[in-house]
């Protein structure tokens, strides 16, 4: 059992290696959905007794939720993919502003604490820089359920004598102010109708994760959810969804190597999208009842992609997808719609070859036969693993430099990789 707070993670700067050209094929396991686990294990604070959760993704936005909970008087067991959170001694208490820091999700402490205990104190959070990421709508909601909210010095201090259910419609669709919003308005009195929210597969994971706590949760997968508020909640057991990003990651590196690999342990409806797009250039897919067959064999084309919110094509997925359209025959344009500053990547695939450039929030992108290995960074989660898959189609070696950014968010890549043929191996920088 890990008892520290980093559970054993090494603060060495480390790269990967990779020789490319190497077709993957055999089957891979999908983990845990990160963006489930990050808001199920702040959530877990509001039981009164111990939540069990399993299923979950070894990677480092975990592990910083197990020294911030522990912070705070949590009492947690964390075990590999398993984790016992016992809440019930916790202090409302401001967590170490460092782990906060480094990832987005941990603003879900602020919806879990002004639930519990009607007050929260969480410095802002941080994750990736892909663009503004403003939590106005996270504030909107918790005012609107009667919490006083500021930000003072990098801090948000939201409170409130009692918070009363309400309608909140939400501006933009946003993932984490839903969430949020879910989280606060469990405990609150009364009814809230959160309109216009988003329909990401791992809301509605939150959202049955909260109701096998007890709460009263409705609509959760559609643009209208109704939250009952509870007087308290208890501890349940909960297994997290496969990551239908991981899921997606490996289905276009697939293609991309013209490999066949089948990826298990997913939700394939989660994945419609995602497929089209690949059947689109040709990609042949077979999707089963819990798993993808991806076959990228014989001649491929360009494809037109606009990022949307879930059901549409997820942003979290146009950076590998833009490397399988840089080696495809003709041009293809990737339009991104949810975040404004996410084609920084773009620079480091030109590096090895790509033809791209980027207008606005649109980046064009000519095939060309291949790409050169090179030496490119990880600006961020999924450009980090958009690096890993252009190394792999690559000729030649590439080396992916702070891949930190790619271990917040993919579990044992490399392993996954390896036992796929691929040439690719974590080395000291």
């Amino acid at each position: 059992m890990c008892v520290s707070s980093n559970c054993g993670e090494e603060n060495t700067l480390e790269k990967f290696v990779i020789d490319g050209g190497v077709p993957l094929k055999g089957e891979v396991r999908i983990s845990g959905a990160k963006n489930a686990a990050v808001a199920v294990i702040p959530a877990a604070i509001m039981a009164d007794g111990p939540c069990y959760i399993d299923n979950l993704p070894m990677i480092k936005d975990v592990r910083n939720w197990v020294g911030i909970l522990r912070s705070m008087g949590v009492h947690v067991e964390y075990n590999g993919n398993e984790m016992m959170i016992d809440a019930s001694k916790a202090r409302p208490i401001e967590p170490p502003i460092e782990p906060v820091q480094e990832m987005r999700a941990s603003y879900y402490l602020v919806g879990a604490m002004l639930g519990r205990y009607k007050k929260a104190v969480v410095g802002l959070p941080g994750g990736c820089s892909i663009g503004v990421r403003p939590i106005d709508q996270h504030i909107k909601g918790f005012e609107a359920l009667g919490a006083k909210v500021e930000i003072n010095h990098g801090v948000i201090i939201a409170s409130a004598d009692k918070l009363k259910g309400t309608n909140v419609f939400l501006d933009v669709v946003s993932v984490g102010a839903t969430i949020n919003l879910m989280l606060a308005a469990c405990m609150a009195e009364g009814v809230t109708v959160i309109e216009n929210a988003a329909k990401e597969p791992h809301v509605v994971d939150i959202a049955n994760f909260l109701n096998a706590m007890g709460a009263d949760i409705k609509g959760a997968g559609t643009d209208n959810i109704r939250i009952k508020g509870v007087e308290r909640l208890v501890g349940c057991k909960h297994s997290i969804i496969p990551d239908q990003i991981e899921t997606g990651t490996f289905m276009v590196a697939a293609a991309a190597t013209r490999g066949d690999v089948t990826i298990s342990n997913v939700i394939p409806t989660h994945m419609d999208s995602i497929m089209a797009k690949l059947e689109e250039t040709g990609v042949m897919i077979i999707p089963s009842e819990d798993s993808i067959r991806v076959i990228g064999s014989g001649p491929l084309k360009g494809t037109d992609i606009r990022t949307q919110p879930y059901p549409g094509f997820p942003t979290d997925l146009q950076q590998p997808m833009s490397v399988l359209l840089s080696v495809v025959n003709g041009t293809s344009m990737i339009t991104e719609n949810v975040w404004d500053n996410r084609f920084k990547y773009i620079d480091e695939l030109k590096k090895m070859g790509a033809k791209a450039r980027v207008e606005g929030r649109t980046a064009i992108i000519e095939g060309v036969k291949s790409l050169t290995g090179a030496r490119v960074t990880a600006t961020d989660l999924r450009a980090g693993a958009a690096m890993v898959v252009a190394g792999l189609v690559a000729k030649g070696q590439t080396e992916v430099l702070d891949i930190v950014h790619i271990d917040r968010g993919y579990e044992h890549l490399e392993r996954k990789l390896q036992k796929l043929g691929a040439r690719i191996r974590r080395e000291e920088e």
